[in-house]
């Protein structure tokens, strides 16, 4: 899960380097705050029955570029909702965020599902 996280947050621009004191924490704080909402988002996403499969590193890598682009997007999306957040919050306060997204997203779906009809 790292490995796939620190892929992408390369290609997004950050530093991924580590602290030497603590190799579980990064450098950079921005970075080290990422990481912490990508594993709430995989926390929830663990939590939610209907995922097909897990997150893992080999899935991620060969993902179809559409997909893999809609996924940037989703995680930006919550990375900016997150933003917005007290840091007091903390990773509860982060799973609540992503859910009321997906719930958001959810009625969009179904909202244009309904004009179509």
């Amino acid at each position: 899960m790292r490995n796939a996280f620190e892929a992408w947050a390369q290609r997004d621009g950050h530093i991924v380097r580590r602290r030497e004191d603590k190799p579980d924490e990064y450098l950079v704080y921005e970075t080290q705050r990422r990481w912490m909402i990508w594993q709430a988002a995989l926390v929830h996403g663990a939590q939610e029955a209907s995922l097909p499969a897990k997150f893992t590193a080999e899935r991620i890598a060969n993902m179809p570029a559409e997909e893999a682009a809609i996924r940037e997007r989703t995680l930006n999306e919550v990375l900016d909702a997150i933003n917005t957040l007290d840091d007091s919050v903390g990773l509860a306060g982060a799973r609540k965020l992503i859910l009321n997204l997906r719930t958001r997203h959810r009625a969009l779906a179904s909202e244009k599902i309904a004009e179509k009809a």
